[in-house]
């Protein structure tokens, strides 16, 4: 090639240059730009809306003064009439003053609460960020989380800890005041408000309290290991409880402390390892130093039982009640609750001071429990075993209305007259015989007279006919329930609670509406916010059949019908209810009774009495008066309730009618095949009715006669044949059966001990 044919420095700039696409970086970095742009833009929009909306939020944020802050956060608990009847942390309180609190427990609590305390005015954006990070990689150990203590302070001063509460809003304005505390106190003060506010278990606030209630000593004179541990109780004080059975955790979490202090240079390794090797137990002091209740004017042990499910309830609903300074109104009738410990403990005889007893009252109105009792003679012991709700005991008899006859009437529409069989039966697949109190059987009788006298076959026939599956429909709808499937066992034996028979029988009374049980009415947080709480009902039976199971409950009482609670009638009280009692299982060495139940209703109240030994196979069974200690406590408690709140007589719903059978008064669904057969009685005397002649209620118009009763009860054990008017030899065919003479019974009132059928077996009373 020639030098001509060379290109020149010029030709190939050239040449580089027509190669090149012009149009294609610029439309790349363009596109690039407008994308970062973009991203820029929706930051700085994101940015500005949330600092809008925090700044909107934080503008409804409450006011938080000095005496909120050095306050005491103490749930005070109310009852009906808005007395106050428990404050949380009633301990005598000792306040500490910033010089009375050592520096070795400032130094704890900032080390392992917030070790940037003395740098941040209020939040700490580098706190949260490391929080965040922390949680995201499972490197937080529980160690610190994202609130600064001067927030932990706001939080305890003025908000709630319930889950619900734990939004973006509450946590702007919770940074807010945080911010606005740190302009106006110092950060010793503020460490001060902090260390006397926090809740430390066992109902005590602030660690000069806790330093009494623990060790017996102020806070200066603790050492090193016991001011770790105070300082580290705050974030789970039940769970670092000193005092509890287990102390490992209290242990590891005052070494936790003790490292993090060395780690804040506060105190040298070798300082950390002497505290770390004193037992965890060393100095505590079991007489609590100086504290001691201040009190509300009512004993601890009246309202145990029921304080302690409130505080439960509390807690199911996301409160925490021992730091979040809640006003709790409940629905504690508090006289009636005084009346129903004095007369557990004092007034009714029981077999000993060893024997027990739970008892629950509702409203059937609206299911607010009224009063509650947990047991007698329980010492001093707070929060304790509550055998109100406790379900490890069977109920007995108690179940028949509601899995027995209560369906029968819902599903199968018997009238009260249907004939039932109390013969020789034998469980379905087994050679068990079902046995009564009185080991007899009484051959054909009135569903009515069954369920009066308590008589086991009968029953355990009816949920035959009702089936399972229906049965278990209605006692669920009664807000009862269990994870294995019913038998035919279940019909004389439920496992429930004093609390869900008052409820379930509540449906009776109220015309077959069931109120699910509640304690609290309402809850103030700190900042004013008032939580309501309502009654929850549902229609879960016809009124007809509510009104239908009431009349025959009736008889219960009437010591003329062999009413097994014929102990707890009161002249002018239109109550209804069912006793209960359950054997030894065969083969355990014991005969005689377990357990003795008696629930009973007005339409103003639901009571359900059980009472046995916490222990019974070490315990001697209940003698016949033993077994009525649940029906006296019963009539002592609703002899006092009705005083106070009279009912009056329960109407009969247009659904039902009133007939004459056998010369007795008998109810009958309308338009049924059994209503066809009997003539209405139109009269107005009620032959169920358990009031006296004397009584003074609306409700004396309908009383039967004595007369009548007389009559009634010579002719309780025929066949009922015939009705007010001649009934067709088919239709009292039809209504009745083959029936054998009846057979003597022991005294309802003396039940003698039964034959054992099986483990928990009602007997028949």
């Amino acid at each position: 090639m020639t030098n001509n044919d060379q290109p020149t420095r010029s030709d190939r700039h050239r040449a580089d240059y027509d190669d090149y696409d012009y149009d294609d970086e610029p439309r790349h970095g363009g596109l690039v730009k407008r994308i970062i742009l973009w991203i820029l833009g929706i930051i700085i929009l994101l940015f500005v809306a949330g600092t809008a909306l925090f700044f909107y939020y934080a503008s409804s944020a409450p006011r938080i003064s000095r005496s909120e802050l050095a306050g005491q956060n103490t749930t005070t608990i109310y009852d009906d009439q808005n007395r106050v009847i428990s404050r949380l942390g009633a301990q005598k309180r000792e306040y500490a003053t910033s010089g009375e609190v050592p520096d070795n427990l400032k130094h704890a609590v900032v080390a392992i609460e917030d070790r940037r305390f003395y740098k941040h005015h209020g939040v700490d954006p580098i706190r949260i960020m490391g929080a965040a990070t922390a949680n995201i990689f499972g490197r937080s150990a529980g160690m610190q989380g994202g609130s600064t203590l001067t927030q932990q302070l706001v939080k305890l001063s003025v908000f709630s800890t319930a889950a619900s509460d734990r939004t973006f809003k509450r946590k702007a304005q919770e940074a807010w005041l945080a911010i606005n505390v740190e302009r106006h106190f110092s950060k010793n003060q503020i460490l001060n408000f902090y260390i006397n506010k926090v809740y430390m278990g066992n109902g005590v606030y602030g660690m000069q309290t806790a330093a009494q209630y623990y060790y017996g000593k102020d806070l200066d004179e603790l050492d090193l290991s016991q001011q770790a541990l105070l300082a580290g109780m705050p974030q789970s004080p039940t769970y670092y409880n000193p005092l509890s059975s287990n102390t490992k955790y209290a242990t590891q979490r005052r070494n936790e402390v003790l490292n993090a202090m060395v780690r804040s240079k506060y105190i040298s390794q070798a300082q950390a390892n002497q505290a770390a090797s004193e037992s965890i137990t060393d100095g505590l002091d079991p007489d609590h130093g100086n504290t001691s209740n201040n009190g509300t004017g009512v004993k601890e042990k009246v309202i145990d039982a029921y304080v302690k499910q409130v505080l439960a309830d509390l807690e199911a609903k996301g409160y925490n009640p021992y730091n979040d300074g809640l006003k709790v109104h409940t629905n504690l009738d508090l006289d009636a609750q005084k009346h129903l410990y004095d007369a557990a403990n004092n007034s009714v005889s029981f077999q000993s001071d060893q024997m027990q007893t739970g008892v629950a009252v509702t409203d059937p109105h609206n299911g607010q429990v009224v009063a509650m009792l947990g047991g007698r003679h329980t010492g001093n012991v707070v929060y304790g075993l509550n055998r109100a709700v406790q379900t490890n005991r069977s109920s007995g008899s108690t179940a028949k209305p509601l899995m027995d006859y209560g369906p029968a009437i819902e599903y199968l529409q018997w009238p009260t007259f249907k004939r039932v069989q109390d013969t020789r039966f034998v469980y379905p697949g087994t050679n068990k015989v079902l046995r009564d109190f009185d080991n007899q059987y009484k051959g054909s009788m009135t569903m009515r007279e069954a369920l009066v006298q308590s008589r086991n076959v009968p029953a355990i026939r009816t949920l035959q006919e009702v089936g399972i599956k229906r049965a278990t429909d209605f006692v669920s709808g009664l807000g009862i329930s269990q994870k294995d499937p019913y038998t035919l066992q279940s019909g004389i034996a439920l496992y429930i609670s004093p609390l869900q028979i008052s409820a379930a029988y509540g449906a009776f009374a109220n015309g077959g509406t069931y109120y699910k049980p509640y304690y609290i009415s309402s809850i103030t947080t700190q900042d004013g916010n008032v939580k309501q709480f309502n009654p929850q009902g549902k229609r879960t039976m016809s009124k007809a059949t509510a009104y239908m199971i009431t009349e025959m409950l009736k008889g219960v009482f009437n010591a003329s019908e062999q009413g097994s609670a014929s102990d707890a009638k009161l002249d002018g009280v239109n109550q209804a209810g069912k006793t209960g009692t359950t054997n030894y299982p065969s083969g355990s060495g014991h005969s005689g009774a377990m357990d003795s139940w008696m629930a009973g209703y007005t339409k103003n109240y639901s009571i359900a009495v059980w009472t046995g030994y916490d222990h019974p196979m070490q315990s001697p069974g209940l003698s016949d008066q033993g077994i009525k200690s649940a029906i006296l406590l019963y009539r002592d408690l609703m002899d006092y309730l009705d005083s106070q709140n009279h009912a009056s007589n329960w109407s009969m719903p247009d659904t039902v009618e009133a007939v004459r059978v056998n010369g007795k008064r008998q109810f009958v669904i309308k338009d049924s095949k059994w209503a066809l057969e009997y003539a209405a009685d139109d009269s107005d005397d009620d032959s169920d009715q358990d009031t006296s002649s004397s009584s003074s209620t609306s409700s004396s118009s309908r009383s039967e006669s004595s007369s009548e009763r007389d009559s009634e009860n010579s002719s309780s054990r025929t066949e009922e044949s015939s009705s007010s008017r001649t009934a067709s030899s088919a239709s009292a065919s039809s209504a009745s059966s083959s029936s054998a003479p009846a057979a003597s019974s022991s005294s309802a009132s003396a039940p003698a001990p039964a034959q054992s059928a099986g483990n928990g077996n009602g007997n028949g009373q």
